[in-house]
């Protein structure tokens, strides 16, 4: 039998079968076009769905359960995806839509950086770890915990939201409605952010030379090209966000002290340039420095196949 994953984002639809290896084996995809009524979009993840299947060469009959990882909360118990705000979901009864068209195969719903953190514990670089948390810096920060093989997702099932744990007190204020939270400092949203302020602030930053004399053209990687270009304020605002990016790490590895902890997302292709630091101040900051044991950092590896893969693994 065969499993179906589906990654419902903001801006695409990418569904796929995994076979018992966790290799994916059929692929359908589209685009999510929000705004637009839950049930349109449900139509389509539908679609995807059968067209997975026919580009897996199996059948419905083949399939054992179809995950769907999606953004926001949800209630796995009713199969209701709460809230959703970058989709415009309040309420989506979404086991019940796939069901309607796939009456005899089990349906699971997941948020996807729990998805994304169980197919990264289960088939990618958290393999054969007893506990795993993934980190995804990308328009937030993601997160996922997973022990012995399970999502820790709390009594509500809305545990897991490392990003939003406060590491400045008198910080900026967030859109859940805490201040100074993780995410605001260690997303890539905030290195974009915190690379326009550098710039507006120090006109003669080669930044502005690397994009083009338009600071619209700022993205994740301006500062780390800047300082390779010898800009020292470039190495300033990389310095601090990758300190934010470890006083978080630390805060997360004193409170759970797995056995591995991941990061993925785009900026994560700075490699070593990243990695290595933050391992130099996470070594400094966790309580178990002098441990010989220690949380192993890494990076994540399977891409955007974790998604697909941690929601076709999804069951409870």
């Amino acid at each position: 039998m065969y499993k179906i994953g589906v990654d419902l984002g903001g801006t695409n639809i990418a569904v796929g079968v995994i076979n018992e290896n966790y290799e994916i084996i059929g692929l359908g995809k589209a685009k999510t076009n929000t705004p637009r009524p839950a049930e349109e979009i449900f139509d389509d993840i539908i679609k995807c769905i059968n067209l997975a299947v026919e580009d897996a060469g199996i059948t419905v009959a083949d399939v054992e359960s179809v995950g769907i990882g999606t953004p926001g909360s949800v209630d796995k118990e009713n199969g209701v995806i709460m809230y959703a705000n970058n989709l415009g979901f309040l309420n989506v009864p979404a086991v019940e839509y796939i069901n309607k068209a796939f009456p005899d195969v089990k349906v699971y719903i997941e948020n996807d950086a729990n998805a994304a953190a169980l197919g990264e514990a289960l088939a990618g670089c958290g393999k054969g770890k007893k506990s795993f948390i993934a980190i995804t810096l990308g328009t937030g920060v993601g997160s996922g915990i997973v022990i012995d093989g399970k999502l820790l997702t709390g009594c509500n099932d809305a545990g897991g939201e490392l990003g939003h744990m406060s590491i400045r007190f008198d910080g900026e204020p967030c859109n859940c409605g805490r201040i100074g939270c993780w995410e605001r400092y260690a997303s890539a949203t905030a290195l974009v952010n915190q690379t326009k302020a550098a710039m507006l602030e120090h006109k003669d930053s080669k930044m502005w030379e690397l994009c083009g004399g338009n600071i619209e053209n700022a993205g994740g990687r301006t500062a780390f090209d800047g300082m390779r270009a010898g800009d020292k304020y470039a190495k300033e605002v990389c310095d601090n966000y990758i300190y934010y990016i470890a006083v978080g790490t630390a805060n997360v590895i004193n409170a759970f002290q797995p056995d591995m902890l991941c990061f993925g997302g785009g900026i994560c292709n700075e490699g070593d340039t990243l990695l290595k630091p933050i391992e130099k101040h996470v070594a400094q900051m966790r309580y178990s420095k002098n441990h010989e044991i220690q949380t192993e950092l890494c990076r994540a590896t399977l891409g955007n196949d974790a998604g697909i893969i941690g929601a076709a693994l999804v069951e409870y």
